[in-house]
């Protein structure tokens, strides 16, 4: 176990991050601390206003944070639209892109595009967010890295493949453990990816927050009107859980730590690895089939319309390769 804490983040002056659901919970932790580090950091928030509040209690809570150092945008992660408005308006480079926001073990609904609410919103919004903003992540000085939140329920997760809406059966808690293996899977086929096109400057990390007590738990059991469900999961946050803070280490830790490389999974070490110090883990080995990963990837591409160009990529890299051959040829 490393013993790291969000004391120990590097300085992060000048670098820019993006944190999706930075207005409550885990991403606005992980967004103090990178402003803590010095880092402008972006709150890519559904509600503009939550995400303005959250900035001005960050603001208020740590004076040592530049006023200037957050920034709240609009993102609707429900809506591609809105991500790709997003993204159209973006105009720096990135060195951080945090994929954290989601919803959890909710009614089925679905997204403005027609996909089922958990996997649109925790996987298929941050497939096309990732790859609309690649190019930024790419002009960024040094290396840049995208960070998935994922979740310990992914080890109960399957992909299915003939049912990804859950149209035909619905489990609230099944959707919810698919969408949080598809972002397992999405997070080493992008690095996979990403290397064999020779973009070595990007990495992608995947995390996972062990049980921290936020807002996501409660909002299932609001959703289904159950008051009592939503008092029970207010009073195991209260026993069982630990602080947003700490379960945004695994985040800050993935996204910084300079031990972790691309393809990691990084998960709080303590017991049952809900709690503790964030260390490098292992996933499920359903997380490590590539050809799930492989169709994943390319079903993602087809529903949300977005393609990462990464085997352009390659061939760029490989027609300079051979330029700078013939070149040493003809000295």
């Amino acid at each position: 176990m490393t013993g790291w804490t969000a004391a120990d983040l590097p300085d992060m002056d000048g670098e820019r991050v993006v944190v999706t659901g930075a207005n409550s919970g885990i991403g606005k932790e992980a967004t103090r601390g990178f402003a803590r580090a010095g880092a402008d950091v972006t709150l890519a928030c559904r509600s503009v206003d939550r995400g303005t509040d959250a900035a001005a209690e960050i603001r208020h809570a740590e004076p040592g944070v530049d006023g200037d150092a957050l920034d709240v945008r609009e993102l609707d992660l429900a809506d591609l639209s809105s991500v790709r408005a997003f993204a159209d308006d973006w105009t720096e480079p990135i060195d951080v892109l945090c994929n954290n926001a989601g919803v959890m073990a909710i009614p089925r609904t679905e997204t403005v595009d027609g996909f089922e609410t958990q996997f649109g919103v925790n996987h298929l919004g941050h497939v096309a967010l990732t790859g609309l903003l690649l190019d930024h992540l790419r002009a960024a000085d040094g290396e840049s890295r995208v960070v998935t939140q994922s979740s310990g329920v992914h080890e109960r997760g399957e992909i299915d493949f003939d049912d990804l809406q859950h149209e035909y059966e619905y489990g609230k808690w099944e959707a919810y453990a698919q969408s949080k293996l598809a972002n397992v899977l999405f997070g080493y086929e992008l690095d996979r990816r990403l290397d064999a096109a020779g973009v070595d400057d990007v990495t992608s990390v995947v995390c996972h927050p062990g049980y921290a007590a936020t807002n996501l738990q409660r909002r299932g059991p609001e959703a289904e009107g159950s008051e009592f469900r939503a008092l029970l999961m207010k009073a195991a946050n209260a026993v069982f859980a630990q602080s947003a803070e700490r379960g945004a280490w695994p985040l800050l830790y993935a996204a910084t730590a300079p031990t972790v490389s691309g393809g990691d999974y990084v998960g709080p070490g303590g017991l049952l690895n809900m709690r503790g110090h964030p260390e490098r883990q292992r996933s499920s080995d359903r997380s490590y089939r590539e050809d799930d990963a492989e169709r994943l990837w390319t079903v993602s591409e087809e529903l949300t319309g977005v393609s990462f160009g990464l085997d352009g990529a390659a061939d760029a890299a490989g027609e300079e390769d051979a330029a700078e051959a013939a070149d040493a040829t003809d000295d």
